[in-house]
This record gives C-alpha cells, sequence and structure tokens, in this order.
C-alpha cells in the first residue's frame, strides 16, 4: 500500500521522538493509549539517572513503573542497556524508551519516528514506520500472520526476531518498533470492556504484574488521532523534558 493511502485509513498512530544532547538523551512517544517521556543522562558511559513523566496512561498503576525503571538503569554501562533484560518487571514503554535513548546517547541530531497503521481492510492490517517522515518499512499481516514482506510471510508478528537481527542497525531498530506498534495497533478492534481487567493479562509488564494487576483499574483517555485534527507529541517540548 502506497503511504499516502495509508494516511488517510482509520487506524493506529503512534511517534516516537529521540533528543540526544550532551550527556542526555530525552526519548518521548505517543498513540492512542500511551503518553509519556524518558530522560536518560549518562557520564564517561554510565547511566548517572534515568528520570519518566507518564502524561497518559491506560492503568491507576503505572505511575508507579517510572521507580522501577530507575532502578534497573541506574549505574548500567550505555552499551549494556539492551541485554539489561527486566523489561516484564518494568513499563515495557518506558524500557524501550530507555534502549532506543541509549542507543542513541552521543549523537546531535534528533530523530522522529512514525508508526502509521490501517484498521484491517477484508482482514488484512497494513503498519508502515517512518523515520523522519522517510519510509522506511512497511508489513501487512492477517490476524497476526503476516503476509509481507514476503521474507516473513507466515511467521507470526510475535516472531520476528530473526528476521528483525538480519537487517542492518537502522532499519533493524525501525523494525523493532514498527512490530509493537502493529501488535499496539490490535488494541482497537477489542472492545474496551474485554481490556479492563489487568488480572486477565499475562504478566508482561509492570502493571500486570500478580500484585499491581489485583488492584490496577483502567482509566486514561483514548485518543483516535485518525478521527480528530491532532497529531502524537504535538505538545511535548523535546527539549525540556515537559508537555505543554
Amino acid at each position: 500500500m502506497d503511504s499516502a493511502t495509508l494516511d488517510t485509513l482509520p487506524g493506529f498512530r503512534r511517534r516516537v521522538r529521540v533528543t540526544p544532547a550532551p550527556g542526555q538523551v530525552i526519548a518521548a512517544l505517543e498513540d492512542d493509549y500511551h503518553c509519556m517521556a524518558v530522560t536518560l543522562r549518562h557520564d564517561d558511559g554510565i547511566v548517572t539517572s534515568v528520570e519518566s513523566v507518564m502524561e497518559r496512561v491506560p492503568w491507576t498503576t503505572c505511575p508507579g513503573a517510572p521507580a522501577v525503571l530507575a532502578a534497573t538503569f541506574t549505574g548500567i554501562a550505555l552499551a549494556d542497556i539492551p541485554a539489561r533484560g527486566e523489561k516484564k518487571a518494568n513499563c515495557t514503554h518506558l524500557h524501550d524508551l530507555t534502549v532506543l535513548a541509549a542507543a542513541h546517547a552521543g549523537e546531535t541530531n534528533t530523530i522522529i519516528y512514525d508508526i502509521v497503521t490501517c484498521d484491517p481492510i477484508d482482514g488484512l492490517a497494513t503498519a508502515e514506520i517512518r523515520r523522519d517522515a522517510m519510509p522506511l518499512l512497511q508489513v501487512a499481516h492477517r490476524n497476526h500472520v503476516m503476509e509481507a514482506p514476503i521474507a516473513i510471510a507466515g511467521l507470526s508478528i510475535m516472531k520476528l526476531r530473526d528476521w528483525i537481527e538480519g537487517l542492518d542497525g537502522p532499519h533493524r531498530e525501525a523494525a523493532k518498533l514498527l512490530q509493537w506498534g502493529a501488535i499496539l495497533a490490535n488494541g482497537r478492534l477489542i472492545p474496551m470492556e474485554r481490556q479492563s481487567t489487568a488480572s486477565r493479562v499475562p504478566p508482561n509488564c509492570f502493571t500486570f504484574q500478580p500484585d499491581n494487576a489485583a488492584k490496577a483499574i483502567r482509566v486514561g483517555k483514548v485518543i483516535d488521532f485518525t478521527a480528530a485534527p491532532l497529531t502524537p507529541l504535538d505538545h511535548f517540548d523535546g527539549t525540556n523534558f515537559a508537555f505543554r
């Protein structure tokens, strides 16, 4: 599907912004369900602090996640962050932002990734990722079974690690972001009442750990960016770690 057509269709939208500066990297994201940012500070290749702000989250328990994130990564070498693990103990979105921030520590240019998906058409869902407005990768799946590109046809959308790891660096990073965006887009198809009991969800993140899931209540505004004249992160000041 060409990018112009994809932009006209209803679906899920996510923007990720990475803003490196001397001694720190700010990484932020917004999509239908989330709006949050991380500031990773570093010195001589070591993480000195990780701060998070969560403006819009889907559960009452989510604001407890920044403390876990800070404990996970403070004092860790930047080079060791991808292998640090503990993702399920963390908010997965904050965790991903921290890994992304570490990957761009020491750089100077801001990067903006946009993930654009469409709701399934005759069962087929298409998702594309763009870096600084330039399309990088597009995938299509039917009920989470990949149909395009041909290299991954027949694979589950959850089982793309080998393909992703075989890509070059910039496309590898983009493919990871695209995979998770395409998975999250499925939430548009699930009635809210089926998404509102945390204890029924596997313990895949901070909120869904048993002790937290027992007290989690679904909250937070859901924004359909394809039905409103809004752009994800349009109110985020990427240099000051704040939402206007």
